[in-house]
């Protein structure tokens, strides 16, 4: 579904992700795990075409999407919840959900009433700002966002960072019921080992802007990976 190859890409001179290459399979969830500052959320925004690589290639269902716009990548079908979720903090609930939809050209209906199903929390906040809800409202509501645009392949990066016990629980069961639908591709950046593993099929160790090992994830992964981040 989504294929990264050879990608080497950074900031002016300085180069933060080398030669790296990296796939996500349809219907599976990939779990990128490294620790900080090995290159994670730099490699995400090359994906997404927010740094243009210095060298490699980016595929999107077989095709090349190098040197497709952020905006085309997203109208082609990848979903991206970037760290610090950026949502409109002066919009409501409910128009930023808008927000998602029209982004695909599609009007309000339905759909909004389908997310609210799968994200109950929200509807009692649906004529709050967005700025005023709590880190982990924010996030089930970028989450939510992003998923009335119908991604075929979802980016989620560190979607658990600073979130209550609560909706960590209730991310874990979005992507539950996302993997159990066999249709979309996620890829999950993740610091927590626990939860990151719990639900990805296949994982990737991030150091030092290159990919370490991957692998399937198997009950024995969990203390390996644990192991591996704290040297």
């Amino acid at each position: 579904m989504l294929t990264v190859q050879n990608l080497t890409a950074g900031y002016g001179e300085s180069m933060v992700i080398r030669d790296l290459t990296l796939e996500v399979p349809p219907g599976q969830v990939v779990a990128l795990m490294g620790s900080n500052g090995v290159g994670k959320t730099t490699l995400l925004k090359t994906i997404m075409g927010l740094i243009k690589p210095k060298s490699g290639e980016v595929t999107f269902e077989g095709a090349p999407i190098t040197r497709w716009t952020p905006y085309q990548r997203s109208q082609g079908g990848l979903g991206y919840v970037p760290q610090g979720r950026e949502i409109f903090p002066f919009l409501t609930v409910k128009e930023n959900l808008v927000l998602g939809l029209e982004a695909r050209g599609r009007k309000p209906g339905k759909e909004v009433d389908g997310m609210l199903d799968l994200f109950p929390a929200l509807k009692s906040l649906l004529d709050r700002r967005g700025g005023n809800l709590s880190g982990g409202q924010q996030q089930i509501l970028a989450l939510a966002r992003i998923l009335l645009t119908g991604p075929k392949v979802l980016i989620l990066d560190e979607p658990t960072e600073g979130i209550q016990p609560s909706i960590v629980q209730e991310i874990g069961d979005t992507l539950g019921r996302l993997k159990a639908q066999g249709t979309m591709a996620i890829l999950l950046v993740e610091q927590f080992v626990g939860f990151a593993l719990t639900h990805a099929d296949r994982y990737c160790l991030m150091e030092h802007g290159e990919i370490s090992r991957s692998g399937e994830v198997t009950p024995g992964t969990r203390a390996e990976i644990q192991g591996a981040i704290s040297l």
